[in-house]
């Protein structure tokens, strides 16, 4: 089975950019893994909000990066380059003419050339289409190949396939350890709670109550938040914001604090089985993590042991009251243990060969 490599393009938001682009440790950590397991990845991204002008890698060895000018002619000048693929992939949240390429790489499929959905904001998508009957991608969904999601577990399964997806499987976010591991702590970061996220609008209450909050009722302690947006966010001033905190500061902005929160999104909370990628990044670090409740915590990290779990605000700032630097830092051992022997990105990758290779026989491979 190894013997058959794969050439994969993959249509996604960024690879070499995470400005405003919380998927790319995601996209990274999968396509590095698929890499060293001998498959070749091209990576289709538009230029766009400004991303290639706040990159944070160069273009790496793992993958070839085609960065394409933001017009249709582009777009179709890359689906004609994607037939050299096995299997071409359209990620959800490209950012622009997404209706246009969801349509277009089904041309592609044949029947050696698989084309699958890969859906990095599952319960926003689901959300959408669920409200609205007449959403262009409906009726696209049956046609894929497959259907790939960031998380959600059965939920979403059960939502895609309601829909008539072929076949659904979260491939859950996971640790890149080539990027993600313990540093020294950096005085920048010092502080009894960070968080580190974008300000989006399904995010924005619940930073409110399990962030800021927090910051509110325990004001002897420090806290710090990370990420776009926040400027202009009214704050108690035991509250540092720190702005866009680039990746090769993630390792340091998780190991520093006390304690680092993770807050999902509403609708990855709703949905539940939708670990951040964060989570995994802070615990390959050896962070204390304090998250916000979802279903399904237990399935990745054990709560008490490997991560504490908050139900609200109040929860948070009881937590912090009450946690010492060595219960702190015996967490974040544990939680470090449990994500390098079950949810690293080699974990995934293997997931996702074994599902490829079961889905399709491909022509001149005995992929079956």
């Amino acid at each position: 089975m190894n013997n058959n490599k794969l050439k994969i393009a993959f249509f996604g938001s960024s690879l070499v950019s995470a400005y405003w682009n919380g998927a790319a440790t995601y996209y990274r950590g999968i396509i590095r893994a698929l890499s060293e397991r001998g498959h070749k990845v091209t990576f289709y991204e538009p230029d766009a909000y400004d991303r290639q002008q706040n990159r944070d890698m160069d273009d790496p060895e793992w993958a070839k990066v085609v960065v394409y000018k933001a017009t249709e002619e582009c777009v179709y000048e890359c689906l004609e380059d994607a037939q050299h693929a096995d299997m071409v992939v359209k990620a959800s949240g490209v950012g622009v003419f997404d209706e246009l390429l969801e349509r277009e790489v089904l041309k592609l499929q044949t029947d050696d050339r698989l084309v699958v959905f890969w859906d990095v904001d599952a319960p926003a998508t689901l959300d959408r289409v669920h409200n609205n009957p007449s959403d262009p991608f409906l009726p696209l969904i049956p046609r894929y190949d497959m259907v790939l999601t960031y998380g959600g577990g059965d939920p979403v399964v059960n939502a895609y396939e309601a829909l008539g997806a072929k076949k659904c499987v979260p491939v859950y976010n996971a640790l890149d350890t080539a990027t993600h591991f313990p540093v020294d702590p950096d005085p920048r970061f010092a502080c009894d709670l960070a968080f580190l996220g974008n300000r989006l609008p399904d995010r924005e209450a619940r930073v409110d109550e399990f962030f800021l909050k927090p910051a509110a009722l325990e004001l002897n302690k420090k806290f710090i938040i990370g990420g776009s947006g926040w400027g202009d966010k009214q704050m108690t001033d035991n509250v540092h914001y720190t702005g866009h905190v680039y990746t090769n500061d993630h390792n340091a902005f998780n190991c520093t604090p006390m304690a680092v929160l993770n807050i999902s999104r509403e609708s990855m909370a709703r949905y539940g089985f939708s670990p951040a990628t964060r989570v995994f990044e802070a615990a390959g670090a050896g962070a204390c993590i304090i998250t916000d409740y979802w279903e399904g915590i237990e399935f990745f990290f054990e709560p008490g042991k490997e991560i504490l779990v908050a139900r609200n605000g109040a929860d948070v700032a009881k937590i912090i009251a009450e946690l010492s630097k060595e219960k702190a830092k015996a967490i974040g051992e544990a939680a470090y243990k449990k994500v390098l022997a079950a949810h690293t990105y080699q974990h995934r990758a293997e997931q996702l060969e074994k599902l490829l290779y079961a889905k399709v026989t491909f022509k001149n491979k005995a992929l079956a």
